[in-house]
């Protein structure tokens, strides 16, 4: 086994490991309710390992590429992008930030950083910290564990990280819009002929009843809106390669990674696929589009000065 095999393997068989023990020992052996998946555990964690194969079988066929370089120095930044991930995913998936939607979705600004850790500090790095900081902010917030899900953020931070595959970096960016441009098509379709599903539970306090109620136009186009300003971002930036690439490429890692997250609920909670696209997918991945058009550029233009600074 050569010296990247060893080390990306290591890499993926640790976040298993990581969450074998939080949803075993913490949530199962140790009764902590915080640290619980719900139903269906061995399905969830069925997706985990098809999450870290796919991975493994995209290394596996570009292995000649240097993105897949893993050392000292990426595991210091895998530490640091999960730890801040976690930290800023806990500080906005409260109460006070819940999107509407068919399971617990919440404001996310903290997406940014595992898209700018992806591209910055490569695909493994990027995954990692999408992945780990994701489980330890769950758990942090306390409403159960979706392992899944957490594999579904992790691959936002790979996907990122897969632009330095590519020699052209315009030319990726064309390519990333046209596959973009048509999963956001199909989305907002699968929108419009499924409006009546009702995919928001609400407490009303003063009646003492819970309901339910169909998700907003907004809501329901945010991932439209999140692509536009993206597309807006990439012509403006069109100078500056760094910061267009990395909230392009976070864009297609945000449009795939939750939707392998949404799409493992067909079967982990029985949902149909409107349910899962509408109800799960549209409400995450659209506020995520937009604050990746937002936050993703300073994060990247504020490294660029740091670098520039310290005369990197």
């Amino acid at each position: 086994m050569n010296r990247k095999l060893t080390y990306i393997a290591l890499a993926l068989v640790a976040i298993l490991v990581i969450f074998w023990l939080l949803v075993y020992i913490g949530g199962n052996v140790m009764n902590i309710e915080r640290l619980k998946t719900g139903e269906n555990p061995f399905l969830r964690f069925v997706f985990v390992i098809i999450g870290l194969l796919v991975v493994l079988v995209v290394y596996w066929l570009t292995k000649e590429s240097k993105i897949w370089e893993v050392g000292t120095r990426e595991v210091v930044y895998m530490s640091i992008g999960a730890a801040l991930y976690a930290i800023f995913s806990y500080l906005f998936n409260g109460t006070v930030f819940v999107v509407p939607s068919a399971s617990q979705v919440a404001l996310r600004p903290a997406i940014a950083i595992p898209m700018f850790f992806g591209y910055t500090f490569g695909p493994v790095v990027g995954f990692f910290t999408g992945a780990v900081g994701n489980m330890f902010g769950d758990a942090l917030t306390g409403f159960g564990l979706s392992p899944q899900w957490s594999i579904g953020n992790g691959l936002i931070g790979f996907i990122a990280g897969m632009v330095f595959l590519f020699k052209d970096k315009k030319k990726s960016m064309d390519a990333v819009l046209i596959v973009s441009a048509a999963l956001v098509a199909l989305v907002t379709l699968i929108f419009f002929l499924n409006r009546t599903i009702p995919n928001m539970l609400y407490f009303a306090p003063d009646l003492n009843v819970f309901g339910d109620q169909q998700i907003s136009v907004f809501a329901g186009l945010s991932v439209f809106v999140g692509f536009i300003l993206v597309l807006a971002v990439y012509f403006f930036f069109g100078k500056n390669i760094d910061v267009a690439a990395a909230v392009t490429w976070g864009m297609l890692g945000n449009l795939i990674g939750l939707g392998f997250a949404s799409i493992s609920d067909i079967w982990i909670n029985g949902f149909p696929l409107p349910v899962a696209i509408v109800g799960e997918f549209v409400p995450s991945a659209g506020p995520n589009l937009i604050f990746a058009a937002i936050l993703v550029p300073i994060l990247v233009g504020a490294y660029a000065a740091v670098q520039r600074q310290s005369g990197r």
